[in-house]
């Protein structure tokens, strides 16, 4: 068996490891190991320690647990409940309104936590029982609040767009940059769904009661005064302390964990308590991603040693394929190992082997990263994964059942694919902004 053949058997037994169910931060070490030093031997070991040194010192990933932080302490200022009242107040004439309303406090507070866990079972808890009280489609209302919690997935500030460009050596600012209005696109889709399929059968969402409608206009401006305006300046901050190069990302995720603390202390939620989850929680995930990265680069150097990207390279390249099918390739094969993997094996993992072949199908690394992150929202959606409908199950009422939330997230999936389809026809989607702001 060739060098190049041992390689791809590697990333074989990789995958079959992880899906029995073996950690993937140690898998990845263990069989980078175990493959490199058949491969070069004892300097396999101070590779190790080098790899491990070199991604604790990388000013990229400084951003990732100052994210987690501000997610967390956002998590815990228990605004959300308000978040969603004051946007159902000023929803409240449109078709499908608390859908609506839902799907716009989904996309801000992923924006502002980036947990699509937390997410989904927040709004789970809060909005869905809303929607089923007001006579919603179970079906509907499931894929409402599967699909909004994800878009914490695409819509900087992204802690997988992060993970991405620094895989990718891409600029986090352009990224985020990129990544704005496609996230924009795809939560705008959804809205435009919810409000088409009212109009078209207004039993699956059903018009609010009159006595609801009437409420003064100095309360709904009060609630979003008090509810939405502060996250949304939070987020603006941040954001905009990134784009326009006020700040580097690790120093905007500096303001957003500070400004969550102060947000939590204004709605006075800062207790010792809450802060010292949010650091442990921070720590933890913090460390997963650390260790994910070492072995991330373990695996690959070892894999690149053993010549296994030759043979995906010259497998690709006698397809003999054109930028755009090779594109398509990709996301396809990306889309298929959302099935049965999570978000971060595949950014960690297979989109390493992708981003060689970009160069040689003259694909800039910007545009593919944004198509992946928008692919990756299927990673959530699609079965037998599908984490966030088992979430959603997790806290659903009894008449909700799993075949249920996979209905009802199916028509999103495909709004996830029209997102995509508009990107390949209008790429300038993804390159007009970073253009704008840094020519």
């Amino acid at each position: 068996m060739s060098e190049p053949e041992i390689g791809i058997l590697m990333l074989g037994m990789l995958v079959i490891l992880i899906m029995l169910g073996f950690p993937i931060a140690f898998t990845l070490i263990a069989m980078g190991i175990g493959f490199g030093y058949f491969a070069i031997g004892d300097i396999i070991f101070p590779l190790l320690v080098q790899r491990a040194y070199g991604v604790m010192s990388n000013d990229v990933l400084i951003a990732v647990p100052l994210f987690l932080f501000m997610g967390y302490m956002v998590e815990r200022a228990n605004i959300l409940d308000r978040l969603f009242a004051s946007l159902q107040l000023a929803a409240r004439g449109m078709p499908a309104s608390l859908a609506v309303a839902s799907l716009i406090t989904c996309a801000l507070f992923a924006t502002a936590t980036g947990i699509v866990g937390a997410v989904v079972t927040l709004m789970g808890l809060l909005a869905l029982p809303a929607m089923l009280n007001a006579g919603y489609d179970k079906r509907l209302s499931s894929g409402v609040i599967c699909a909004g919690g994800c878009l914490g997935i695409l819509i900087p500030p992204s802690i997988m767009l992060i993970l991405y460009g620094a895989m990718a050596g891409v600029s986090v600012v352009r990224l985020y940059a990129a990544a704005l209005i496609p996230g924009l696109l795809l939560a705008g889709l959804y809205i435009l769904y919810v409000m088409g399929r009212a109009m078209v059968n207004p039993k699956v969402a059903p018009k609010l009661p009159p006595e609801s409608l009437d409420v003064p206009l100095k309360e709904v401006y009060w609630g979003l005064l008090t509810s939405f305006a502060p996250l949304f300046v939070l987020i603006m901050a941040v954001l905009g302390a990134i784009l326009f190069g006020l700040a580097t990302p690790h120093e905007a995720a500096g303001i957003g964990a500070l400004g969550a603390m102060v947000l939590a202390a204004a709605y006075r939620q800062l207790t010792f308590a809450r802060l010292r989850e949010a650091v442990f929680l921070t720590a933890r995930t913090s460390a997963m991603v650390c260790w994910l990265f070492v072995g991330s680069w373990i695996f690959s150097s070892v894999f690149s040693l053993l010549d296994g990207h030759t043979l995906i390279e010259h497998w690709i390249g006698g397809l003999s394929l054109t930028p755009l099918q090779f594109l398509l390739l990709a996301q396809l094969l990306i889309f298929l190992l959302g099935w049965p993997l999570e978000w971060t094996e595949i950014i960690i993992i297979f989109v390493p082997i992708f981003l060689p072949l970009l160069n040689m199908f003259g694909i800039d690394p910007l545009f593919f990263g944004v198509l992946v992150a928008l692919n990756i929202q299927t990673s959530f959606l699609t079965p037998p994964m599908a984490m966030s409908a088992f979430y959603l199950k997790g806290i659903a009422p009894k008449g909700i059942q799993l075949g249920d939330i996979f209905i009802g997230i199916a028509p999103f999936l495909l709004m996830v694919f029209v997102a995509m389809l508009i990107l390949y026809l209008v790429p300038g989607i993804v390159f007009w902004l970073p253009g704008v702001l840094y020519n």
